[in-house]
């Protein structure tokens, strides 16, 4: 079982790339994002299963692999997935959208501004994965702004 939680936890693998991972993670989760959905009909049921299911996965899976591997190793990207999908939940899959996403999303989870980094305190996967849905989140209140606004 522990590989699985190996496999879930470095998003397939990702995470073993070393320093730079969650970036590759979340450019690579924004590039799926876009493929998934792009020239369909954006299924607002779909993109919030998925993310809930990353969700919930991650949370096991960093803290089973948190056993053996200690507290938010490095390898572990799928904070990284969830927290980029939430960022682009409920908007349209064009690569604008996409790219502010990503780059809003990489902000919030680097500076780890308004109570991020007290997210990261949580014990087990909560602590792994709830500053990035919280960088997620705050980078899709943005971007609900700026498209209701119709800013872009």
């Amino acid at each position: 079982m522990i590989r699985f939680h190996q496999l879930i936890s470095t998003s397939l693998g990702i995470g073993y790339i070393g320093k730079g991972a969650g970036t590759v993670a979340a450019v690579v989760t924004a590039l799926a994002w876009y493929m998934l959905q792009a020239g369909e009909i954006s299924d607002i049921s779909m993109q919030w299963g998925i993310t809930l299911l990353i969700v919930v996965l991650g949370t096991w899976s960093a803290s089973e692999v948190e056993k053996n591997w200690g507290k938010d190793n490095q390898k572990v990207v799928i904070d990284e997935v969830a927290g980029m999908c939430i960022s682009l939940l409920m908007l349209p899959p064009s690569l604008l959208y996409i790219a502010a996403g990503l780059v809003l999303f990489r902000f919030f989870d680097i500076a780890k501004p308004l109570y991020i980094r007290k997210a990261e305190r949580l014990p087990g996967g909560w602590g792994v994965m709830l500053d990035d849905i919280l960088a997620g989140v705050y980078a899709n209140l943005l971007l609900q702004i700026a498209f209701r606004s119709k800013l872009f």
